[in-house]
């Protein structure tokens, strides 16, 4: 143990010699201290230490950390009673009791309390054994949940046989001024309402009741339960103050909103609390939210609701998908690594030099507003309810695609036009502030407006079976390369964009949009009249002189 100590004290001396940024610090959480230790022992250039050495201070510090954890969760424990006291009279989701009573009745509160802190937007309800219902003082209890059974069988696998699969609860025993307390931490109703055999239970003030089918209640604690919002859901629990700058990159809020960053951490707190990117807790700490971590997580591996949901960028040679030359994997929020990823993209874009007299230009294959739009549509509009998928961008020989997890929540055929609609509100609206997307609505105008200035096909979009929207876009080719459907696709999204500005589309606009002479006019005229057949697009006035005739969308 005496070497343990010396490595330690050496292991210390050589890790504050690293770069501030990366020395682990006295007063990180002991995740991070396990994480750090790793990090340092295991980095390309560690101390002169043994390996043998290196894995023995390793199970040191875990044990450093278990007990660190152990204690921290304890004072938190504590914490949580003391608050929850405080309260003038039980809530519908908060309860006391001196001892257990009989399984049945339990089953049915934890029932009643997971409905309830739905109903009320509760972070948690709680079911507290050793404290007296009528003055909250601490008496004790005698309840043990490890020991106590039903029938033959164990409570808790008990009361999770009877309870619907959506009931996540935890009891927790804790000693507090010295008398055995018994803490049941019960999580709100997700997706329904939570049961017991099949009857939904819900909290009339301090009592427990069947909640009657078809009522006005009824129809209230579904719509609350289905308007919760992944963006809403807690992330991590139980963080310090003090810890939340080591996993949310906050400076870069304040420098995303051009806001000073105040020097106090209280301050801090405030804004990120404001925009619902931290809560506070009962117990006086913090959970950090989905949408905090989206966006300014500095590591997203370190939360598993958005582990997968880092955005990807594969590079491969060819047309298909076997040979693949280059990945990145952009792990930070996505607030924090939008530029860099725009960066990346961007440098992955084929481009030439155009040299007109004495200037010289780089022209991309590609046009900027429409990628870095594509990269934020991604983000913006993925379904977070489908696991294991995260926006990917991929790169081939002439074409980019870009893909997230979900289908779109509008017709595709009238992407354009229709009024925008977002599953991630929250996300959405905190991201135009940050200038990370346009105004909603505009988005698509200009990556269609783009690609037409380009000279491209338009996009391709792909609805693959109902759980990932994908978009690609193809270099330009010259219109005579262009298969009958991408010609199809152009005239359709040309009258599109005019209708969305006011205007309608022309043989002359059609030929400027493809980049034709006027001796190509009789081409254009044919394809306007195989997307009229096809329903694509319709005479404004069809008793309009031919040479003058204007048109608009099928569904105009």
């Amino acid at each position: 143990m005496v070497g343990v100590f010396s490595f330690a004290r050496h292991l210390l001396f050589w890790e504050r010699s690293m770069p501030c940024a990366e020395r682990s610090e006295v007063d990180s959480p002991p995740a991070a201290l396990l994480t750090r230790s790793a990090a340092v022992l295991f980095a390309p250039n560690p101390p002169r230490i043994s390996f043998a050495r290196r894995l023995l201070f390793i199970c040191f510090v875990a044990m450093l950390a278990f007990k660190m954890e152990r204690r921290s969760t304890m004072q938190n424990i504590g914490a949580l009673i003391e608050n929850l006291r405080k309260l003038p009279n039980e809530t519908e989701y908060v309860e006391f009791k001196r001892d257990f009573t009989e399984p049945e009745k339990e089953a049915k509160d934890i029932c009643a309390l997971a409905n309830a802190a739905a109903a009320h937007d509760a972070s948690a309800a709680y079911k507290i054994w050793g404290i007296d219902d009528a003055t909250h003082e601490i008496v004790g209890t005698s309840f043990n949940p490890k020991s106590r059974k039903k029938g033959n069988q164990e409570l808790e696998m008990w009361l999770r046989q009877h309870l619907s699969a959506n009931a996540h609860f935890e009891f927790i025993e804790h000693e507090h001024r010295g008398l055995d307390v018994v803490v049941l931490k019960i999580w709100p109703a997700y997706h329904q309402p939570v049961q017991y055999d099949n009857i939904v239970y819900v909290r009339t003030g301090s009592c427990t009741q069947k909640l009657t089918h078809g009522s006005t209640r009824e129809s209230e604690l579904w719509k609350k339960i289905q308007q919760e919002v992944f963006e809403d859901q807690i992330a991590i629990e139980d963080v310090a103050e003090k810890d939340v700058p080591d996993l949310l990159d906050v400076d870069a809020y304040f420098r995303l909103t051009g806001t000073t960053r105040p020097e106090q951490i209280e301050t801090v707190i405030h804004y990120f609390l404001e925009e619902g990117m931290l809560l506070r807790q009962d117990n006086g700490l913090l959970s950090i939210t989905n949408l905090g971590v989206l966006l300014f997580a500095k590591t997203l591996d370190l939360f598993p609701t958005v582990r997968r949901k880092a955005v990807r960028v594969m590079l491969y040679s060819g047309r298909g998908r076997i040979d693949l030359m280059k990945e990145r994997v952009f792990n930070q929020g996505y607030a924090v690594s939008m530029e860099s990823l725009y960066d990346y993209v961007m440098e992955l874009v084929p481009a030439k030099e155009d040299i007109r007299g004495a200037l010289r230009t780089t022209v991309t294959a590609y046009p900027s507003i429409a990628v870095r739009e594509l990269i934020s549509n991604a983000l913006i509009h993925q379904d977070f309810t489908v696991t294991g998928a995260a926006p990917l961008i991929e790169f081939f020989d002439h074409r980019v695609e870009f893909t997230n997890p979900g289908s779109p929540l509008v017709d595709v055929d009238r992407i354009v036009n229709d009024p925008p609609r977002s599953r991630n509100e929250k996300l959405a609206a905190l991201m135009r502030r940050l200038h990370m997307c346009e105004e909603a609505g505009s988005g698509w105008d200009k990556i269609i407006s783009a690609c037409e200035h380009f000279r491209m096909p338009a996009p391709k979009i792909e609805i693959r079976e109902e759980r990932s929207m994908r978009v690609s876009l193809r270099q330009a080719v010259a219109y005579k390369d262009l298969s009958p459907q991408e010609r199809l696709d152009a005239c359709y999204w040309h009258s599109c964009i005019c209708y969305a500005q006011g205007d309608f589309a022309t043989n002359q606009s059609l030929r400027d949009r493809f980049g034709l002479k006027s001796s190509n006019a009789s081409q254009i005229s044919r394809l306007i009249k195989e997307a009229i057949d096809r329903n694509l697009i319709k005479p404004v006035d069809p008793d309009t002189s031919f040479r003058y005739m204007k048109y608009e969308p099928s569904w105009a």
